[in-house]
């Protein structure tokens, strides 16, 4: 069940670092948003990370095997990569509507070939 949480843990806290890195170039649409200073914009990313770690620092101390987690470390971290680039994917095909190439399913692809060897003991 580890497993489990960590997983929806990493996904939850992606979806807050994906905001807190990207979501500022969305927001630029909006007019009040358009005169903000760069350090209210970093602020305001900021802030929004701090739910990221509130979210990731017990993602990888209950998933990482060291703490009786079923991860190792490597492992940990390619979860992480793979779990960042796909709620990237939706992100971007939401909120900026862009749509996925062929050589972003080939890189997709290679991803998950990527999490095949990490976990093959």
């Amino acid at each position: 069940m580890k497993s489990v949480y960590t997983i929806l843990l990493l996904i939850c806290s992606n979806v807050f670092m994906t905001l807190a890195w990207y979501g500022h170039l969305k927001m630029a649409e909006m007019k009040w948003f358009q005169h903000l200073p760069l350090i209210a914009v970093i602020l305001i990313s900021w802030g929004i990370a701090f739910f990221e770690y509130c979210l990731q620092v017990p993602a990888n101390r209950m998933g990482f095997m060291g703490n009786g987690g079923p991860f190792n470390l490597m492992q940990l971290k390619i979860l992480q990569e793979v779990i960042t680039l796909t709620v990237f994917i939706a992100f971007s095909a939401l909120a900026f509507h862009m749509h996925l190439r062929w050589n972003h399913v080939a890189a997709a692809f290679f991803m998950i070939l990527a999490v095949y060897f990490v976990f093959k003991g």
